[in-house]
């Protein structure tokens, strides 16, 4: 992967937040891609529970400062980075008060998932692709981890559809077992349909449910990599069914050589 450039967008990475699937590979696959040569960036959420003082995180003024639209409401824009101690390995934290002040990551103390979990995943969406524009650095291939992350791809594919940018930068969506219960807000599609994003491509968000979100984040994906081994039969079935190249669930200790092969054979 020598010099090739690979965004990572992810809901977690450690060591900002908890062990768990999601933020361990969004650790792991970096640093692999970063050990072989390739340029890489992280991106994820600047949630109220990463410790700032502790994970030297600081605001990159130049990039903050701009408001990005969601659900017809402007709201600030402000980026931090930090980087992983010992790997050289930058991340860049989207933040807004509004949205990622709270003391949690998706749900509150007492296990409810926050009402507005939609607008922050769209926040999150445009808030990375505003700054990587800023940044004007050009990905070889965009890696989204992570539900919170899965509504870059349709972003991509519509919204920022012009950006020369990105013109040659292909989406790859690794999909995981871990979901949350219930839905996210019914008024979603009409949220994303407000950015112009039209309604026959979203369809499934009708009922965004964990299921519905990923099934519209890969069909806007240029290829898939199954992230766990206990993906549910419904999600397995539509990936293989899909047409997009898929990689099928590798263990940690294997993934670097079927993950560098399956970018360099199947999406680059």
């Amino acid at each position: 992967m020598k010099d090739k450039r690979i965004l990572y967008v992810s809901s977690e990475v450690v060591p900002y937040l908890a062990e768990n699937e999601v933020s361990l590979m969004s650790y792991d696959v970096p640093k692999m891609v970063n050990d072989q040569g390739g340029q890489i960036r992280i991106f994820m959420p600047r949630y109220g529970n990463i410790n700032e003082r502790r994970h030297q995180l600081h605001e990159v003024i130049r990039l903050s400062g701009m408001n990005l639209v969601v659900n017809d409401l402007d709201m600030p824009l402000i980026i931090k980075v930090a980087s992983i101690p010992k790997e050289r390995i930058q991340v860049y934290f989207i933040d807004n008060d509004e949205y990622f002040k709270r003391k949690a990551t998706f749900a509150d103390e007492e296990g409810v998932m926050y009402p507005d979990n939609d607008e922050r995943a769209i926040f999150f969406a445009k808030g990375v692709v505003e700054t990587v524009k800023k940044l004007n650095w050009v990905p070889d291939i965009i890696h989204v981890h992570g539900w919170m992350a899965a509504m870059l791809p349709i972003y991509m594919k519509h919204y920022y559809k012009n950006e020369a940018l990105f013109s040659d930068t292909k989406i790859v969506t690794s999909v995981y077992s871990q979901s949350f219960e219930g839905a996210l807000d019914p008024e979603m599609i009409n949220k994303v349909i407000l950015d112009g994003i039209p309604s026959e491509a979203i369809s499934d968000l009708k009922t965004p449910d964990y299921e519905s979100i990923i099934k519209t984040s890969i069909e806007h994906s240029d290829a898939v990599i199954i992230a766990s081994d206990s993906l549910s039969p419904s999600l397995t079935k539509f990936i293989e069914s899909s047409g997009k190249p898929f990689l099928p669930f590798i263990p940690k200790d294997a993934f670097a050589e079927a993950y560098s092969n399956f970018y360099t054979n199947e999406v680059l």
